[in-house]
């Protein structure tokens, strides 16, 4: 058999997803209301499945010695629009941080890691300035903050975790003190508003062939594994029996009703899952 494997982001894999061009489409984020229309349009059903947990880790370089935590209104003070070629010095962050120019760096638009960043930080999904650096090669990005004194940027924390001597963990604060992400905050909801689950969708009509079906069976079962080989956080087994479930009984849709649900605890996730 062969197996094609495409990259993208979590948006540019929905659109070849919702044109019947994959059979299976990773995603970042849940699926959102217009990349909804457009496969019902197309006439393609879906199964959504989780796969497992990850926290969007903020970074800076390891020799920024005036950064340990920030804010959420920091972050947005940094990001949204409006902070676009005015907000430049970490001086203008911090007033008693230092005359550093800022430099960003972070996911492509087409990322669901952007676009679930943007809605958590900013309040509205790919609503960012425009000049900072993107990539939607995750490696781009940490070279980029590790070799920059002032860069500062965002991704996966499983990228983090692959390269924590490149790179300095910001401890987020999102109301209730700083907290750093790791798989125990990420896992108990602690780690607020950064933490999200992540899926796969599977094209309703291809699991009826005999090797997609195989292969959603084999990657439910031993994702508690692989995802941790991957530096992301297994969901809890349960989480993994009702997403079998309903693989098996071929239940499409999704119960996110096309919005993001920022911060999502995995017993909440449980719940919806449990509803469906």
């Amino acid at each position: 058999m062969k197996v094609t494997v495409g990259i993208s982001g979590t948006g540019g894999g929905f659109k070849k997803f919702s044109r019947g061009e994959t059979d299976i489409s990773d995603a970042s984020r849940p699926i959102v209301k217009k990349e909804m229309d457009v496969c019902k349009e197309a006439g393609i059903e879906y199964i959504e499945l989780p796969v497992a947990y990850d926290g969007l880790a903020v970074m800076v370089n390891p020799k920024n010695n005036w950064v340990t935590s920030m804010t959420v209104a920091d972050l947005k003070k940094i990001w949204e629009p409006a902070a676009e070629r005015k907000i430049t010095n970490w001086k203008q962050v911090n007033p008693n941080g230092p005359d550093v120019p800022l430099k960003l760096y972070g996911p492509g638009v087409d990322s669901g890691t952007f676009d679930y960043f943007t809605e958590a930080i900013v309040g509205k999904a790919r609503s960012s300035r425009g000049d900072f650096t993107a990539s939607e090669d995750d490696n781009v990005l940490v070279q980029g903050i590790a070799s920059d004194r002032g860069g500062l940027g965002f991704f996966g924390y499983s990228y983090y975790a692959e390269n924590p001597d490149k790179l300095k963990l910001v401890a987020i604060d999102g109301g209730k003190g700083p907290i750093l992400p790791s798989e125990k905050t990420v896992m108990d909801g602690t780690y607020h508003p950064l933490s999200r689950p992540i899926f796969i969708y599977v094209n309703k009509k291809s699991a009826e062939r005999p090797e997609v079906k195989e292969f959603v069976e084999f990657y439910l079962k031993h994702a508690p594994t692989l995802v941790k080989q991957v530096k992301y956080i297994p969901l809890p087994d349960r989480a993994y029996k009702l997403a079998t479930e309903r693989f098996t009984k071929r239940i499409i849709g999704t119960v996110f009703g096309g919005e993001a649900k920022i911060g999502m605890k995995i017993e909440d996730l449980l719940k919806l899952e449990e509803k469906k």
